[in-house]
């Protein structure tokens, strides 16, 4: 009784990352009594990547995230659930359906049978997703996002696919034809949360976890996924369990030292570009074919796939890694550097209002709101990668979040800091209004 009650005093979101739930406490009947898993769980990954910081500084004397690849890596993950403000997700919305019209036999939701049956079925689903992901280039478009880092850490973990969901729900459907949806919504988040902390190199990257390596994925197995070098492309697909590389001849132990991102480098931190980019890139790739087969193939076959080559393609036009690569970190101000991690913390306060009151906003503000939070991530990406029109664009996003602030749909972090945190938007407008105005002063004079 006392271990219970240790165990139950911990919070399920922390549990749930380590695979430390019972069955019996995560069993419901209905779909509306889950827990928000990985909403409790936000804490921990704050908490999770602060330490992850501390104790690579201690280690290295360097920070292990920078500010430009974390902040991109978390507005990745910021833009994947903004469509959850809209609608219920893709994965359990299509679940539903196919349990209420076409489910073949109805497992008991409070057996403990059903619910370790389930764990396998979800993962095993999700390791075709993931292997799917990276075989068929038009879903590769949306799971590059989550490679696009050159590092590998906690943040790593976070940057997500906007559009990955409006595919992976179709991996999931048998399990609908007799597993109950309460059941299926424990455990896809279960499975997403214990993927969290396996992004990790802290403490973990010299040791191993003895017989327990040859069962479940951990940090070692999954940094060979997320490397460059050609013999880790294509590997360790496993989401909780690495017994499906294993059976299927996906696995890959670690040899030489991984180097992470993709295999070309997109050098930028604009978040739109980083979620967007290589679907443009597959639409301009098919228009230099001829043939429908051709054209059809650059979107069905795999990222490597050329006329004449197998389904997936080689590697032989890849980049050869060397293991001295240098991730991309461009040099840029201090005072820059304050001013984007100010503004972050600003719109992180107002994306979690709106998911805290989706509820009481009518859609047209839950629709304004996206907008905004979206512009605010992309004018941040522009002022990171310095792009000349980076003044500008600001200059209207302090124009919108003024505006936004007047109604009360932007707060202070604090609610001490309302008249500091009013000031700063004012002089953050003022100043790139004069920047704005000084370049296009510029431009007049030289033409």
């Amino acid at each position: 009784m006392a271990e219970a009650v240790e165990l139950g005093s911990v919070p399920a979101g922390l549990r749930a990352m380590f695979l430390m739930l019972t069955p019996n406490e995560s069993s419901f009947q209905k779909v509306e009594d889950v827990p928000q898993y990985v909403q409790q769980a936000t804490p921990v990954f704050v908490g999770l990547i602060f330490l992850e910081l501390l104790v690579g500084v201690l280690k290295t004397g360097a920070p292990v995230i920078t500010i430009s690849d974390g902040l991109t890596s978390i507005s990745a993950g910021m833009i994947s659930r903004l469509p959850l403000l809209l609608m219920r997700s893709c994965e359990l919305t299509a679940y539903i359906y196919v349990w209420d019209r076409y489910r073949l036999v109805e497992l008991p939701w409070d057996s403990a049978w059903t619910w370790w049956f389930t764990f396998l079925g979800v993962d095993f689903g999700y390791y075709w997703v993931h292997r799917f992901a990276h075989e068929v280039a038009i879903l590769w478009a949306a799971h590059q996002v989550h490679h696009s880092s050159e590092y590998y850490n906690l943040t790593t973990a976070l940057r997500q696919s906007l559009t990955q969901q409006f595919a992976s729900w179709i991996f999931y459907l048998p399990l609908a034809l007799a597993v109950p949806p309460s059941v299926f919504a424990v455990h896809i988040q279960v499975n997403l949360l214990y993927q969290f902390w396996i992004h990790t190199e802290v403490n973990l990257k010299t040791q191993t976890f003895g017989p327990l390596e040859w069962v479940f994925n951990t940090p070692k197995h999954h940094r060979v996924h997320h490397g460059r070098n050609e013999y880790c492309i294509d590997k360790n697909y496993g989401g909780i369990l690495i017994i499906w590389d294993r059976l299927f001849g996906t696995f890959a132990p670690e040899t030489d030292k991984v180097v992470y991102g993709l295999v070309f480098p997109i050098n930028t931190f604009e978040i739109l570009y980083v979620q967007l980019h290589y679907y443009l890139y597959l639409w301009r790739r098919s228009n230099t074919y001829n043939t429908i087969s051709n054209k059809l193939s650059t979107f069905l076959k795999g990222p490597s796939w050329k006329p004449g080559k197998s389904r997936l393609g080689d590697h032989v036009d890849n980049p050869k890694v060397t293991g001295k690569e240098v991730p991309h970190d461009p040099s840029w101000s201090l005072p820059a550097q304050v001013y984007v991690v100010i503004h972050f913390l600003l719109v992180l306060r107002t994306y979690h209002d709106v998911f805290e009151n989706k509820m009481m906003l009518s859609q047209l503000t839950i629709l304004g709101m996206t907008c905004y939070i979206l512009l605010t991530l992309t004018s941040l990406g522009f002022i990171v990668d310095q792009r000349p029109l980076s003044a500008i664009l600001e200059m209207l996003r302090c124009v919108v979040m003024v505006t936004v602030q007047r109604y009360g749909y932007v707060k202070p972090l604090l609610p001490s800091l309302a008249v500091p945190t009013e000031a700063f938007v004012s002089l953050s407008l003022l100043y790139w209004a004069l920047q704005s105005f000084s370049q296009l002063s510029i431009k007049k004079k030289a033409n």
